[in-house]
């Protein structure tokens, strides 16, 4: 196998990747092999026929394709292997040239890993999140916790009021009009929780149980139905059951059934602490993201629209692998949602950009201040992953292999750069 490679504008570049007539004719014979059961010739059995007879009847070309695909990988990683340059994207493939006898050639269009010019990334300027928790901050947390702890009972003697738990039945017209999706029977709506159209659930307050109640609202103009958006339509409603939360009075017993401690007291400054711990982690956060932002902002790279794609397919995929394991597939997802990849492909662009942006400018600072992780701690990383996922450590490492070792200095590299940024900055 033979590569050549010629660089391109904007960080990419075209391989050139040469494979021999006999490796050709490997993949050929593999793929005569594979498909000779399936192919019928007058005067022969099938699986049966001689390849050249085949080759004769349909032309050669009939296993070029199949001898491609088992070549192009192959090929394409020992390619990888030989090119000195930092490719950072998936390949786009074209076959130059496939024959009998002459060797295969193919082309890769592949991103290289853009070089970053730094700018200022020492000292820079961001602001300080104020981490102080509000007496009204811990008053709302508890209240929460109150909320969640509450129980339901029937109302039958008052009409419904914000925050009621309702139970009705509707039925929604246009123009006198009753269209399609726009009845309910049953429904569970809690006044003030939004998920109606804008206007609907105020306009049942005061309502009584039993007696029919008209709503007028305007559909959105963006509203997901292209034929109501944007009209004015009546909804006929009847309130069947009003539910109220009955909240635990706020006291010792609630502190100590909701909690570790016997008084309120107690509950409220560990509340308190709970809080300030959070708050502290979003402020660091914050910090590492508003001096990472800095930094990219005074650099200079030009990244490949490849690079940042390969990026959005990978993130869709950690996407789809999450949802996986909550039981849900991507096309399931799409259906419930409506989402479409090409939707979801320019949903992540931005966040992508800024993944591979961020990367670059930490690995580049990592480099100029000569940031490294050391072999303690890689132990000690691969210490906390096997805890994680309660694993013995070697097992960790065995996994890992010598691409994950690598992979794991490297993140160790970058967290350190992260760490120097923000200690640097002011």
């Amino acid at each position: 196998m033979s590569l050549q490679v010629e660089k391109l504008e904007k960080n990419m570049a075209k391989l050139t990747i040469e494979v021999p007539a006999e490796e050709l004719e490997k993949a050929l014979e593999s793929a005569f092999q594979k498909n000779k059961n399936k192919i019928s010739v007058p005067g022969f059995r099938k699986g049966k026929v001689p390849r050249a007879m085949i080759e004769k009847m349909y032309g050669p070309a009939i296993f070029y394709e199949d001898a491609a695909n088992e070549l192009i990988p192959t090929a394409y990683e020992k390619a990888l292997d030989e090119c000195e340059e930092e490719i950072v994207s998936a390949p786009k493939v074209d076959v130059v040239q496939i024959e009998k006898g002459k060797a295969f050639i193919f082309t890769a269009e592949v991103a290289l890993k853009p070089e970053v010019t730094l700018g200022t990334y020492k000292g820079v300027k961001v602001e300080e999140a104020d981490v102080a928790v509000t007496d009204e901050e811990v008053d709302a947390q508890i209240q929460t916790e109150r909320e969640n702890s509450a129980r339901t009972i029937t109302v039958e003697d008052r009409a419904v009021k914000a925050g009621d738990i309702t139970t009705i039945d509707f039925e929604g017209f246009v123009d006198g009009v009753a269209f399609d999706g726009g009845k309910g029977t049953d429904y569970p709506l809690t006044i003030g929780s939004g998920s109606f159209i804008p206007g609907f659930e105020e306009q049942l307050i005061g309502a009584e149980i039993g007696k029919e109640t008209e709503v007028n609202v305007t559909f959105p103009e963006d509203y997901h139905a292209a034929d109501l958006a944007g009209k004015p339509a009546v909804f006929k409603c009847t309130v069947k059951a009003i539910q109220e939360k009955e909240l635990p009075e706020l006291d010792d017993e609630f502190a100590s059934e909701v909690s570790a401690f016997d008084t309120l007291e107690e509950y409220k400054a560990d509340v308190k602490k709970t809080l300030e711990i959070k708050k502290a982690d979003a402020a660091k956060s914050a910090k590492e993201t508003a001096v990472i932002d800095a930094v990219i902002e005074n650099a200079t790279m030009e990244i490949p629209d490849a690079m940042v794609e390969t990026e959005q397919r990978q993130m869709i995929e950690e996407f789809a692998q999450r949802i996986q394991m909550q039981g849900l597939t991507m096309e399931q997802y799409m259906q419930f949602t409506g989402m479409t990849p090409q939707v979801m492909m320019e949903q992540t662009k931005p966040q992508a950009l800024k993944r591979i942006q961020s990367r670059l400018v930490l690995e580049a600072v990592a480099k100029a201040e000569n940031l490294s992780a050391s072999e303690e701690d890689f132990e000690a990383e691969i210490k906390d992953m096997a805890e994680k996922y309660q694993m013995e450590a070697d097992k960790v490492k065995e996994l890992l292999g010598e691409k994950g070792k690598d992979q794991v200095y490297e993140d160790l590299a970058i967290r350190k750069a992260v760490e120097f940024l923000v200690a640097e900055a002011k």
